[in-house]
């Protein structure tokens, strides 16, 4: 058996995930907007001049370019080179905690894909069904692949070594699904406004795939930093400045801390309050 160097196992998830992460920002753009991801090929949207693969090099062009297409001159948005970055960094933290396993591959779709829907939340106020679909097959395949083989290749779907793997996806599924169904239905008859919208369920029940009951977690880190976001955007309101702010971003940002540091977050509670 061939044992590969940690350091080597954390330089190539980088790299692969800055490579991914060039191709996530197609998706952000091209999906949302009906567009094949990959005809036309790479090109500047002011000018569509078609860009050269020595200008495609994440992040690197961006920066020897001096963020500027080198045809039109346009300026080419932070935005791109920061969710390359922001996708590199990702698999690595994926590798760092998940080390060499199958464990590693799930979390850096789970985590890919939520960078995806993040951005096209905060661009286009809605999330996919097509990516959030995609998204539970992942899961889906994830659950049958531990099933089959008895090792957890999911985050946290398994709540222990002893725990069946489908049973905690299930539960996950209805907790996170059905608690925001039911809060989304609830606020609606209170106030009678969509309070979280729909996509916000599917997503919540597609995570529950991959983080089972910690899904709850998710729910709960993501109101609490919507919350805080909220307060510190609060004077737009006050001056008469209509927002609506996607809930996605904050569900995404839950998940990932989630699946990272879940079971020690809970155990330290745990300890805290004195359930064990």
């Amino acid at each position: 058996m061939v044992e590969v160097p940690y350091w080597f196992l954390l330089m190539a998830l980088g790299g692969f995930g800055l490579l991914f992460g060039s191709f996530a920002n197609v998706i952000i753009w091209r999906f949302p907007r009906g567009e094949s991801l990959a005809f036309p090929g790479s090109h500047c949207p002011a000018c569509s001049a078609p860009i050269n693969w020595y200008d495609n090099v994440p992040v690197v062009s961006w920066l020897l370019l001096r963020g500027r297409c080198r045809a039109c001159k346009e300026a080419i948005p932070f935005r791109y080179p920061a969710v390359e970055l922001l996708s590199g960094i990702l698999w690595i933290v994926a590798g760092i905690r998940f080390g060499l396993t199958g464990q590693t591959f799930f979390a850096v779709l789970l985590f890919y894909m939520l960078l995806v829907l993040t951005f096209i939340d905060i661009d286009h106020k809605r999330l996919p069904n097509g990516i959030v679909a995609l998204l539970g097959v992942a899961g889906l395949v994830g659950i049958g692949a531990s099933s089959l083989s008895g090792v957890n290749l999911l985050p946290l779907v398994a709540l222990s070594a002893g725990s069946s793997p489908l049973a905690s996806a299930a539960l996950g599924v209805l907790l996170g699904g059905g608690l925001s169904l039911a809060i989304s239905v609830a606020y609606g008859a209170l106030r009678g406004s969509v309070g979280l919208g729909m996509g916000d369920v599917k997503l919540l029940a597609v995570l529950g795939l991959f983080l089972g009951p910690y899904v709850l977690m998710t729910f709960m880190i993501g109101s609490m930093i919507g919350a805080v976001y909220g307060l510190t955007t609060s004077h737009r309101a006050a001056e008469g400045i209509s927002q609506r702010i996607p809930f996605g971003p904050f569900l995404a940002s839950g998940a990932v801390i989630t699946a990272l540091f879940g079971p020690a977050a809970w155990a330290a509670y745990a300890r805290l309050v004195g359930l064990s």
